[in-house]
């Protein structure tokens, strides 16, 4: 890989996460040229340590990573969804999603330093990737004719599409005008990584309280097979420094009241850290030679899982789009190629959102009522074999209008 000043590419990722770099390398595999912009020091979202932050990766998204050569990488350090279960407060009335042997999982999981790694090696090793790390830009520019941006060194990067990656807080999306709804749940999701005694058989566990989902991920064994999990646990935002504050011996006792000991003794916990959860969507997800993906364009609750595989989506989409101009002689920024991003992409983005949105409200109902109610509804879907197959299917992310990349 070789750094090039004020050379144009394909494409001018802003923003090198889980959602851009992977843009990056998908784009390269269908011959696009990439800058990849980003803040951050790839050194430090990559260093040591179990701090619990981890990520489903559905079965479509796996296609993905197998699609773009990224997959050899990853799988040794995947640890695979062989069911999930879902209950209301531990009280009977659970659902049991187990899709049949011929289905396989219902994805894997990984810690995110995982993803980062073999992102980072991927895109450091294709000769059509420019990385820009620790890279701070201080203009942007966009007209009919292309763009470019201006790094704090003086650099100039130049492309006919721009493309904002940068999360939530898009300053790309904010300086585009690129209105959006959002509010916030006055919740914190923390975040930590427990090792405990018995082992997970590779289920989910959704256990919903009135404060929000408590969720157990199951994450590889050690080398020494202590057996691990990734905790998220959404706490209300006034209780959450509180929660953070607590000793390791208080708040694994906190855990286990939540749990019981589904899992033996919980051992250890990692580091905790938390996030403020919300709900944004973009009114439009592209602009004139700009396309947003992942976060920059919508945030959902993690309560099913799904933020890093809707942004995945938008990345197989983006570059099936530009890929089939290309073939008929148009640059990737062409208004009528956004136009086709727009409409394959916005809709569906939309629908999952609101169903997101729909299930932390139905669950974050107090009283013993509502969870009567939820729990005879979940009892229903239990003995409902096509409902749970649709549920199914929409945690493997199989539904709808796949991108080429996304199929098996």
């Amino acid at each position: 890989m070789t750094v090039v000043t004020g050379k144009g590419a394909d494409l001018l990722i802003l923003g090198g996460g889980l959602v851009g770099t992977t843009l990056a390398i998908a784009a390269a595999r269908k011959g696009f040229t990439s800058h990849v912009v980003d803040r951050a020091d790839p050194a430090e979202l990559t260093a040591e340590g179990f701090d619990g932050r981890a990520s489903a990766i559905s079965t479509a998204s796996w296609n993905l990573f197998e699609n773009i050569g990224i997959a050899p990488a990853l799988e040794p350090f995947a640890s695979p969804i062989s069911s999930i279960a879902v209950t209301d407060q531990m009280k009977p009335g659970r659902i049991d999603f187990q899709p049949a042997p011929e289905d396989g999982t219902l994805g894997r999981m990984f810690a995110n330093r995982r993803l980062r790694l073999a992102l980072f090696e991927a895109a450091e090793a294709e000769p059509l990737i420019t990385l820009h790390s620790k890279a701070e830009i201080t203009e942007r520019r966009r007209d009919d004719y292309g763009t470019s941006v201006t790094l704090g060194d003086g650099t100039e990067l130049s492309a006919p599409l721009m493309v904002a990656a940068e999360g939530r807080g898009s300053p790309t999306r904010d300086e585009a005008g690129i209105s959006l709804a959002k509010w916030d749940y006055s919740h914190r999701a923390i975040i930590a990584g427990l090792t405990h005694e018995k082992p997970h058989d590779h289920v989910a566990w959704e256990i919903f309280y009135p404060a929000g989902p408590f969720a157990l991920l199951p994450m590889q064994d050690d080398p020494d097979s202590t057996h691990r999990s990734a905790l998220v646990w959404t706490v209300d935002e006034k209780d959450a420094a509180g929660t953070l504050k607590l000793s390791d011996r208080a708040f694994l006792a906190e855990v286990t009241k939540r749990m019981g000991d589904m899992f033996g003794a919980i051992t250890s916990v990692g580091a905790r850290s938390s996030y403020p959860l919300g709900f944004h969507h973009t009114a439009k997800i592209t602009d004139t030679r700009l396309a947003l993906i992942g976060d920059a364009a919508h945030g959902i609750h993690p309560i099913a899982g799904q933020g890093l595989n809707l942004g995945l989506r938008d990345v197989g989409a983006l570059v099936e789009v530009i890929a089939e101009g290309r073939s008929i002689g148009l640059d990737p920024g062409d208004a009528q190629l956004l136009k086709r991003y727009e409409n394959w992409r916005g809709l569906d983005s939309f629908m999952v959102a609101l169903a997101t949105d729909g299930l932390t409200r139905l669950f974050g109902m107090g009283g013993p009522a509502a969870s009567a109610v939820r729990r005879i509804g979940m009892a229903g879907v239990q003995r409902a074999p096509v409902l749970k197959d649709w549920f199914m299917d929409e945690a493997r992310g199989v539904s709808g209008d796949l991108p080429e990349l996304l199929r098996a």
